[in-house]
């Protein structure tokens, strides 16, 4: 009988052991699959909102382009992919008679400016939005360029 009491308390500890180790690999497995789920979602927000950066500095280009083209904007939208919406919101840094000369086209300006140096700049606020990824990007960037 004492063979069999032996016998029995060796597979019930092969048994337990079993249960430790497919408890442990389960867990390390789980932990795993968690931490690749929230390296993938981190990479995809990682590269929409580089994206958003690259953007915004062609969304000022154009808006600077536009200017050029159609004279005095206040404002510039622009949707790039469906994904990314850019808006562009304008300030003109003029003297007072550079403003006069545009025929007061431009209703964003400021003026406290005296010298000629100064004269012919605008100041952007650019923000670039996207709803494509697991949470909203948005990137904002100020600008002053000459014009």
């Amino acid at each position: 009988m004492q063979r069999k009491n032996n016998i029995l308390k060796k597979d019930a500890m092969a048994m337990i052991m079993a249960i430790v180790v497919i408890v442990v690999v389960s867990t390390i497995m789980a932990i795993s699959l968690s931490m690749t789920t929230l390296t993938t979602k981190k990479t995809i927000d990682l590269y929409l909102y580089e994206q958003a950066m690259i953007y915004s500095k062609s969304v000022a280009e154009l808006a600077l382009l536009k200017i050029a083209k159609d004279g005095c904007q206040n404002s510039f939208n622009k949707n790039f992919d469906g994904i990314y919406d850019a808006n562009v919101t304008m300030q003109y840094i003029y003297t007072e008679e550079e403003h006069n000369k545009t025929g007061g086209k431009c209703n964003e300006y400021i003026s406290y400016i005296k010298t000629d140096e100064q004269n012919g700049s605008v100041l952007m606020d650019i923000s670039v939005t996207s709803d494509a990824g697991s949470e909203p990007i948005r990137y904002f960037r100020r600008t002053i360029q000459k014009l």
